[in-house]
């Protein structure tokens, strides 16, 4: 299936909850593995492929370093066709943590509304690499539409979910994250930008995704 075909039945994948179907057609037309949405330079998921894509968004949230959370890059789409290869320097955490996945190039387009960035639509291949122009310009074209619809949308509305953190949907990937950062700023006494630092610096000496780190913060609660 072409992207121009996805794009005309978007609207329908998304009214009939098929939206992990939609991402993993479209990853695949642009000839990747997966794709992933975060708004707010990587502040929150809200649409991804597979599993894959999740952790690597979940990687750049906990190590603050990325491609997908640069407040601004330059080209557009932001490439990194080979992972072992000068991004090594630049992000070596999240380029090692890349190629554990088995994630060999990355590929970031804005997602935006105007002049306004909106977040990040990233893709990944196993393989290094370039896009074709080709696919640099249906990457964009998926990235605009994306911006539209995700404009309209409010966490947990729109047709049949498959839950909270399930790949496809459109929810909150880490409510929790932002819940757990709210406890660490109440119980340290600090404000809510240098406990988003702690609970990432405890995920990343725990050597886990920050999701299942906030987790366990809000299970130590009384219930």
């Amino acid at each position: 299936m072409s992207v121009q075909e996805l794009l005309v039945g978007l609207e329908k994948a998304v009214d009939d909850g098929r939206h992990r179907e939609w991402a993993v057609r479209c990853a695949h037309a642009l000839g990747l593995g997966g794709i992933a949405v975060s708004l707010r330079w990587g502040a929150e998921l809200v649409w991804f492929s597979d599993d894959v894509s999740a952790r690597l968004e979940d990687a750049q949230f906990t190590l603050g370093q990325g491609p997908g959370v640069a407040a601004e890059f330059g080209d557009v789409p932001y490439q990194v066709p080979d992972l072992a290869r000068g991004v090594a320097e630049e992000w070596p955490q999240l380029a090692a943590q890349a190629q554990e996945l088995g994630v060999w190039a990355l590929f970031v387009w804005p997602v935006r509304s105007g002049a306004m960035r909106l977040g990040s639509l990233t893709g990944y291949r196993r393989t290094p690499g370039s896009l074709t122009p080709r696919q640099a310009a249906d990457g964009l074209r998926v990235a605009d539409a994306l911006a539209g619809r995700l404009l309209t949308w409010r966490p947990g509305n729109g047709g049949t979910h498959e839950g909270q953190g399930e790949a496809g949907t459109v929810d909150l990937h880490w409510a929790e994250v932002h819940q757990a950062t709210g406890v660490l700023s109440c119980r340290h006494g600090v404000p809510l930008g240098e406990a988003m630092v702690r609970l990432r610096a405890q995920a990343f000496a725990e050597g886990r995704p920050v999701t299942e780190t906030a987790r366990e913060i809000l299970r130590e609660l009384p219930s």
